[in-house]
């Protein structure tokens, strides 16, 4: 006998949970009592504007009539339950693991359970297979009273685990749950009748007159006809998925009404999906036609047959790929059957509509832009970032969902954690990875207690078919605080990988090579493709399709246009309210989205949302979203066009998908989108500095630099990584000795906006009765700052504000050594995160050795505070490199911060390093011969008499 991994399977489903077996043991004399346990975190930081909290931990208490137990603490109420449970089989000597029986057994009990369904008793059952059975008994001539085996297959999901554990091979063919049905009812002749090469089975006797009857008359209630839509699909990709009415009558079968739509002679022909298409509670499935040689040796007594099937017609592609197993011939999805909350026939309409997001669910942007009620504007995102700022289905759920869906088995999680000791060379750590627990548990686990405060986690995702192939493998580098992110961030990773292929099948290998290796999967190429083999067709021939549309589409008015990322006919309306988003803040848009037909002025409404939300930076938005947004200031409006997505996008979205596919297949058409920007939020750094310190750290860190200006009366200042101009702009605000003012960053986006900043800012100071400034120059250049620019040489005063920690960390020494040697500013000040204050910061808690000072203090595994930050140094690893860097280039430098106190542990939020040239003043201003170069471009610039000029 075959026993593979399906069998496995098998048994999770079967198992009991500790909590379950002492409940079914001692019932209510079982006592669960859960209480809360606060950890407890120092707080050894003033100007803290809330206190800080631990992380919420539970411990339960079990009482029994005999003893009481008592779990750790965890994180979640029911695993200290389960905990609890387990001490307490352990105590009894209780084994938790359950009783599996043999295939042998396993063919016994089918037998019996099989000869129950045609029992008396079971006429009177609440089982949704009650509801084919008196259905049957309503069936004309030789039909009268047969029940298809297909029905019994799906309904009763006890006989399928059976015939699981008789051979594992069941899980992955429908036809074989059917086959052992059909040979265990041989074994009962004296009970059921049965025909060789049918799929139907037939009570021998005849039901008792008053059985027959009561049963008959309670399903009489029901209308004379019912109407139901359903969805038939061709097998001919060539041919449309359209609309079909189910006209089925109150004396009639709903199956016999499926079959003749399907050219065939009853419902004993045909197959039903023996999963939910959709919703795992929906009565949505597929119904097909049976092979018309269906071969079984019913005479074996070996319960261990193989399917031996004679398929006749063409694969069916777009209903396999619902079904996730091979379909032949036409399909028709339907929302119908008999459920043990309806008492008559239940049914539910399914449109056009309801097909196309079914379809474009299987994919992993199509969860999430379900989930988003976006489905023409949301886009998978790039990054996971934070729990807070994700909206829609998390990666964890998503990865779940796509794996029900295309009949794989459960995606198997195993965390590893590792032992932190700070580096003395970086701001990494070194990893001491703990054993993964098997994965054929199919469990998430975690390595030890997984409540220690200091461990790191990371997460290995494995992905294999229903018959334990493998399909993929992701195994992530990266370390998270908390097991949960790493799960979610691995997860993301897979939907990553599997959205680019989702999104293009034919995609050269070498490419396909290039995406495992940077979102470190493994492939299964041979098991893969053979899963998914269904999509490339599909695709290929809606590609095909759309083809013609999409060339014709081209004559889009190309005025106005951003040609590289699809955006055409651009307009931007309203005041510049000077507010604008920026990567990590929260966008807060309304927006609309109609299919323009060419050639004519009236507009067909696909989708639209009064309020939506999406960081920016991480991709959750199609691409011509986020940058016409990011071009945009609060409270304006922006229309531009865009060429057609995927026809199953468009269909999905649209509320009369008939007509819009009618004029797709017509007509040439393009999308137009309307955006208002509602408001904008702080990215997350910013959000979480500005809830803890008052006032928040970027406002301290500008009155820092600002306090060094005025006592250096520096007349020139350079800002290093000015970004979108925000410490530049506030320096406006303060009378200075400032007269030229410089700012230099590689992101035009960002200069862009800066410009229009300081430009309005230095415009109404120049009308201004009493202006409190004396810039009279201010100059943007677009150019990378470890590069030399000679424009920019021999400045009073250099400043470079949390930018270091978003280059790679030789860039920073880069940096360091050009702008000292190089640039040679007078003075130079330069801020970046302390990574040792992000405990605080995160709500978690450092342990500090406080009896040995010299004892290096034990930092808890923290994130970065930005998801786009490269590093982020403690104390010990900024001083030194800037201490260095002094040494080396005839600089002092001292050290301070803002947030919190150098005096305390862990010193200042933010570290800072103001650096002063030791070399004369004329020294500095000489520049050596062949050093005079030109590397930057200027973005804009204006004058003190108010004029201004941009390249942009």
């Amino acid at each position: 006998m075959e026993n593979g991994g399906l069998s496995v399977v098998a048994v999770r489903k079967m198992k009991l949970t500790p909590k379950a077996i002492i409940v079914q043991k001692f019932g209510r004399n079982a006592q669960f009592t859960v209480d809360e346990v606060q950890d407890v975190v120092q707080n050894g930081c003033p100007g803290l504007a809330i206190p800080q909290k631990g992380p919420c931990l539970y411990r339960c208490s079990l009482q029994l009539p005999e003893f009481s137990v008592v779990s750790e603490t965890f994180k979640k109420k029911k695993d200290a339950e389960q905990s609890a449970a387990e001490k307490a089989l352990e105590k009894l000597g209780i084994d938790p693991s359950p009783n599996v029986p043999s295939a042998e057994e396993a063919w016994d009990k089918l037998i019996a359970s099989v000869k129950h369904l045609f029992s008396n008793e079971f006429l009177s059952s609440q089982s949704p297979l009650r509801g084919h059975f008196i259905a049957a008994l309503r069936r004309d001539g030789d039909l009268y009273g047969s029940v298809p085996a297909s029905v019994i297959a799906v309904c009763d999901s006890k006989l399928a685990n059976l015939c699981k554990l008789i051979n594992p091979k069941v899980e992955s063919s429908h036809l074989l749950v059917l086959t052992y049905i059909m040979r265990a009812a041989t074994r009962l002749s004296e009970f059921v009748v049965t025909s060789e090469g049918q799929l139907s089975i037939w009570r021998k006797d005849p039901y008792p007159p008053e059985i027959k009857e009561s049963s008959i008359i309670q399903q009489s209630e029901s209308p004379d006809s019912i109407c139901i839509e359903a969805i038939h699909i061709p097998s001919s990709l060539e041919m449309a998925v359209h609309p079909v009415t189910l006209n089925v009558s109150s004396t009639g079968y709903y199956l016999d009404v499926i079959a003749r739509n399907l050219d065939q002679t009853d419902g004993n022909k045909i197959l039903v999906s023996s999963r939910t298409i959709g919703k795992a509670s929906s009565e949505m499935r597929l119904y097909f036609a049976a092979p018309k040689s269906y071969l079984l040796d019913l005479s074996s007594d070996l319960p261990n047959v193989e399917e031996v099937v004679d398929f006749e017609g063409s694969l069916n592609p777009r209903a396999s790929y619902l079904y996730g197993q091979d379909i032949y011939g036409d399909a028709i999805l339907a929302s119908i059957g008999y459920t043990r909350k309806s008492e008559g026939l239940f049914h539910e309409d399914i449109t056009l509509q309801s097909y196309y997001r079914m379809l474009i669910h299987l994919t992993p942007s199509g969860v999430y832009k379900l989930s988003r009620e976006a489905i023409l504007t949301a886009e998978l995102p790039m990054a996971f970032t934070t729990r807070t700022n994700w909206r829609g289905s998390f990666p964890r759920e998503m990865l779940f969902m796509f794996c029900r869906q295309h009949w794989l088995s459960e995606p198997v999680f195993s965390t590893c954690s590792n032992s932190l000791k700070e580096s003395s060379e970086s701001s990494r750590f070194y990893e001491k990875s703990a054993a993964l627990e098997s994965a054929e548990t199919g469990k998430e686990c975690t390595s030890g207690g997984g409540t220690a405060a200091s461990d790191n986690v990371r997460c290995e995702v494995k992905i294999f078919s229903k018959s334990r192939d493998p399909i993929l493998e992701c195994s992530p580098k990266e370390f998270y605080k908390k097991q949960n992110e790493s799960i979610e961030n691995a997860s993301l990773k897979v939907l990553s990988w599997l959205n680019a292929y989702f999104k293009d099948p034919d995609i050269p290998l070498e490419k396909l090579n290039n995406l495992v290796g940077a979102l470190d999967i493994q492939c299964y190429p041979q098991n893969f493709f053979k899963k998914f083999s269904s999509y490339r067709f599909i695709h290929n021939v809606q590609q095909r399709k759309m083809g013609e549309k999409l060339l014709q589409a081209n004559s889009i008015n190309t005025l106005n246009a951003i040609p590289e990322h699809g955006i055409y006919c651009l307009s931007i309306g309203g005041p510049d309210s000077g507010i604008y988003p920026s990567n990590g803040c929260l966008s807060f848009i309304s927006y609309s989205v109609s299919l323009v037909i060419e050639g004519e002025t009236m507009k067909e409404l696909l989708e639209s949302r009064e309020e939506f939300e999406f960081e920016m930076g991480t991709g959750a938005v199609i691409p011509q979203v986020e940058v016409v947004t990011a071009q945009m200031s609060v409270g304006q409006s922006a229309c531009f066009c865009k060429e057609l997505p995927p026809q199953e996008l468009i269909l999905a979205a649209a509320d009369d998908s008939a007509r819009t596919f009618s004029l797709l297949s017509s007509r040439a058409c393009c999308l137009e989108y309307h955006i208002t920007l509602l408001r904008v939020t702080e990215p997350p750094e910013d959000r979480m500095e500005q809830a803890l310190f008052s006032p928040p750290l970027s406002k301290q860190r500008v009155e820092y630099a600002l306090q060094h200006i005025k006592e250096s009366c520096a007349t020139t200042l350079v800002d290093f990584g000015c970004g979108s101009g925000s410490l530049l702009d506030s320096l406006l605000d303060y009378p200075t000795a400032l007269e030229k003012i410089v700012g230099v960053d590689i992101s035009q986006k960002s200069l862009s906006r800066a410009a229009k900043i300081i430009h309005s800012k230095l415009s109404k100071k120049l009308d201004a009765a009493v202006p409190c400034t004396d810039v009279k120059s201010a100059v943007l250049f677009d150019g990378s700052i470890t590069v030399f620019d000679s424009r920019l040489h021999g400045f009073d005063i250099g400043t470079c504000l949390e930018v270091i920690e978003h280059m790679e960390e030789d860039e920073a020494s880069q940096f360091g050594n050009i702008v000292l040697s190089s640039f040679c500013p007078r003075i130079l000040i330069v801020s970046t995160p302390n990574y040792e204050y992000n405990a605080i910061l995160q709500k978690s808690s450092s342990t500090i050795q406080e009896d040995d000072p010299d004892e290096k203090t034990q930092l808890q595994s923290c994130k970065f505070r930005n998801h786009d930050h490269k590093f982020e140094w403690t104390r010990d690893q900024f001083n030194c490199w800037a201490t260095e860097l002094a040494a080396r280039h005839n600089y002092s430098v001292e050290f301070s911060g803002v947030g919190g106190s150098g005096d305390r542990e862990p010193g200042f939020a933010s570290q800072i390093a103001v650096f002063r040239s030791r070399s004369p003043p004329e020294e500095d201003d000489l520049l050596k011969d062949g050093d005079s170069a030109h590397h930057y471009k200027v973005i804009w610039e204006w004058d003190g008499n108010g004029l201004s000029r941009s390249s942009l």
